[in-house]
């Protein structure tokens, strides 16, 4: 999908459901830290994710997994902006980088990356809302508790549900009183950013009521602790319960899921899709 296809996806009354592929170009995410360093490495593994059915590349070179610290803007920089690059003179589709930093979000976008993933719904970068309104790009507004060094230590809601909708339209709120285009807001309930193992349980269980807001809905529960911890298996054996998380979600109105398994996720995903749009005949 090219970001002319994903600009006419987020105007369509009739989405399909899209897979965003996560590629962590850093030494330390959870699952995948260390492996796509090398920008040849990083390359080859965003066009396997194409072949295998990937819509979107989502590129990412800080961790932002629990209690990891931040990175510079010129570490950052170092290590995505050559690979959206290499990416981007192989193939047209769309670009996501996934950043919290205004100058990375700008450089990446100046180099090809069409879509900003801001799992701080650009709040911790007041010149943010600049670069996504000057490049008119899609932009994921992410729900968190704290940051990614402290979200994890004690999170705790009154009703989890109401108090990240009511985050998440204030985000956008502010993001639409600031320039962006109201179909240009994707929310992302925020699985695993400053949530308990039920919290996430419940968040995927209750997800149309998200999709009732009236933006798509982004669910990024692929491999992550919720499911290991459940099933008592590592980063790399929680396919089943990505899959399983992903299709509640899409059932429940969700369309866009940013997954590592992608062939897996796509296939699992396509005949949900069948099963969904097929007959239901009265006996």
């Amino acid at each position: 999908m090219n970001i002319s296809e994903l600009n006419d996806w987020l105007l369509s009354k009739n989405q399909e459901p899209l897979i965003v592929g996560v590629l962590n170009v850093t030494p330390d995410s959870f699952t995948d830290g260390g492996k796509f360093l090398d920008p040849n490495t990083a390359v080859n593994h965003a066009m396997d994710m194409i072949h295998n059915g990937a819509d979107i590349i989502d590129i990412g070179g800080e961790s932002t997994r629990p209690f990891s610290d931040s990175v510079s803007e010129e570490e950052e920089l170092s290590r995505v902006i050559s690979i959206i690059q290499k990416i981007r003179e192989k193939t047209n589709i769309a670009i996501s980088i996934d950043t919290t930093k205004s100058v990375v979000a700008e450089k990446a976008c100046d180099v090809g990356a069409n879509i900003v993933n801001d799992i701080s719904a650009l709040s911790f970068d007041d010149s943010m809302i600049n670069v996504v309104s000057r490049y008119d790009c899609p932009i994921i507004l992410m729900h968190m508790i704290g940051n990614p060094k402290t979200m994890q230590e004690s999170p705790s809601y009154k009703n989890i549900i109401s108090e990240i909708i009511n985050h998440l339209l204030d985000r956008a709120s502010f993001a639409l009183k600031n320039g962006v285009k109201k179909h240009n807001i994707i929310l992302d309930p925020g699985i695993g950013f400053g949530k308990t193992i039920e919290d996430n349980f419940t968040i995927i269980n209750n997800i149309d009521k998200f999709t009732n807001l009236g933006y798509p809905v982004l669910i990024g529960a692929s491999r992550k602790s919720f499911i290991g911890k459940t099933l008592d298996v590592d980063e790399n054996d929680r396919v089943e319960g990505t899959i399983a998380s992903n299709i509640i979600a899409f059932d429940r109105g969700c369309k866009m899921f940013r997954v590592h398994d992608i062939k897996e996720t796509k296939r699992a995903l396509i005949i949900a899709n069948k099963i969904f749009n097929s007959n239901t005949l009265n006996t």
